[in-house]
Order: structure tokens, then C-alpha cells, then sequence
């Protein structure tokens, strides 16, 4: 085994989930940093950890580990694009990138989810990619413990395979934040959801429930229910078979994600 590497990989890992973090607003003035392509950064962080995994499972050497990090690298990189491809509706719909404009003009408008027909299938897209993306249940190929051991992480114990799976956590964390912001709202509530432009449902007097503190409670609330909803996955499907899930990502999410991003800007211009 390459010692080095192998000492590093966990913390490669970790620091790409943990510089996440930055750009990710919490409530209305609760933000490490605002700039203007926060959007960009989340998705560029969050892809350095398919280094990591490679590096881990390459400096095992352990082929129960390399074939882990191989498919691990195969799959990550897979459903970035889809990913990818989803977020691109919001920046159309939007004309923004960075996270505050995003949230502000659903604030003015209708959360993202319930803008159209596409923006719905996009968030439906984005959800199943980022389960995959994060190596959950039923997306679990990399770490196939009936078939792989526990794939590039065979070779680790202690701390270091700790920081793996603190990782994991983190990285589950900042996708389902990152769909509350961009999709749910992020930290408006869900008074402030029902009020669309022409029906004025709820008064202003019950939007004493938005504000900095309720903020940071909304934006949790909409992520531990997403949270949930891929722990709900672990325990309902079973593992697919690695073809199975390209063909997935390639042959279904991918097009329908191309087709989206035509068919809403045809909705933007029409």
C-alpha cells in the first residue's frame, strides 16, 4: 500500500464536504460567504471528493478496494450531470447564481418546485441523482457489502474510516440543504409558499413565522425531510446492479434532463 496516500485520502474527502459549507446560506443573514456564483461552487466542492475515493481505493491495494473506487468514480461522476443539468432550470428561471437571489425570487414569486411542470420533474431528477451521488441506498454499488467487503473503505478503520462516513453525512446534508434552497424555498415558509401572485390566501399577519431564527428552523425542517426520505429509500429498495443504474443515469435522467432544460425555456420565452 502507498502510505501516504492512503493517510491523506480520508481528509481530501472531508475538506471537499466541509468547504461546502461556505456558500451555503442558513437563513436570510446567516451565510459563512455570500458571492455571486455560489450555485457553481457547491457543485465544484462537492465533486472533489470522487479524488479522495479514487486515491483511497487505488492506495489500498486491495482489489476489493479499487473495484469499489472505480465504480464509485463512475457512478459520482454519472449523476453530477444530471445534477447539474437540474440546477441549470433554476439559473434560467432565475437569472441567478448565487443562492440569496435564487431564494429571493421565490420569495417574490412561488417556490421553485411548483414553478412549472419541468422545474417538478427537475427536483425529482435532482433528488434520485443526489442519492445516487452520495453512494445511498439503493445507489450503494461502490460500498456493496454482500459483494465488495466494503469497498474502497476495506482497508481503513479508526479515525480515518470514521472521517469517511462523517463525510458521507455531510455530503447527504448539503444536498438536501442545497434542494431546500433551490427548489423548497429555502428559508421562507410555508405561509409565505401559498400566498401566488393573483390568490392572497394567507394575511400578512401570519408571516410573523419568517424572520432569521424561524429561517434557520424552516431551511432544517425541509432538509431532515429530505433526509428522511433517503433513509426511507435505504430500507424500502434493494441494491441495483451496476448496469442497471448507468442506464439509469444515461438513458433516462440524462435526456429527460436535456428535454427539460429546452422544453423551460421554451415556457420562459412563450
Amino acid at each position: 500500500a502507498d502510505r501516504l496516500l492512503m493517510v491523506i485520502s480520508p481528509f481530501i474527502i472531508f475538506t471537499g464536504a466541509f468547504l461546502t459549507f461556505i456558500a451555503i446560506p442558513f437563513s436570510d443573514s446567516v451565510v459563512i460567504s455570500n458571492f455571486n456564483i455560489g450555485l457553481f461552487y457547491i457543485i465544484a466542492m462537492s465533486s472533489v471528493a470522487v479524488i479522495g475515493i479514487i486515491i483511497a481505493g487505488w492506495s489500498s491495494n486491495n482489489k476489493w478496494s479499487l473495484y469499489g473506487a472505480m465504480r464509485a468514480a463512475a457512478q459520482m461522476i454519472s449523476y453530477e450531470i444530471p445534477i447539474a443539468l437540474s440546477l441549470i432550470l433554476v439559473v434560467i428561471v432565475t437569472g441567478h447564481l448565487d443562492l440569496y437571489g435564487i431564494v429571493n425570487w421565490q420569495a417574490d414569486n412561488r417556490w421553485f418546485v411548483f414553478h412549472s411542470p419541468f422545474s417538478a420533474l427537475a427536483f425529482v431528477i435532482y433528488f434520485v441523482s443526489v442519492v445516487a451521488e452520495t453512494n445511498r441506498t439503493p445507489f450503494d454499488i461502490p460500498e456493496a457489502e454482500s459483494e465488495l467487503v466494503a469497498g474502497w473503505m476495506t482497508e481503513y478503520s479508526g479515525f480515518r474510516w470514521a472521517l469517511f462516513f462523517l463525510s458521507e453525512y455531510a455530503n447527504m446534508l448539503i444536498v438536501s440543504i442545497v434542494a431546500s434552497v433551490v427548489f423548497l424555498g429555502g428559508w421562507l415558509s410555508p405561509m409565505q409558499m401559498i400566498n401566488f401572485p393573483f390568490i392572497d390566501i394567507i394575511p400578512e399577519s401570519f408571516l410573523i413565522f419568517d424572520g432569521v431564527l424561524p429561517g434557520i428552523f424552516w431551511i432544517f425542517l425541509k432538509a431532515a425531510i429530505l433526509i428522511f426520505c433517503m433513509m426511507w429509500f435505504r430500507w424500502t429498495f434493494p441494491r441495483l446492479r451496476v448496469d442497471q443504474l448507468m442506464y439509469v443515469c444515461w438513458k433516462v435522467f440524462i435526456p429527460f434532463s436535456i428535454a427539460n432544460v429546452l422544453l423551460i425555456s421554451i415556457w420562459e420565452l412563450l
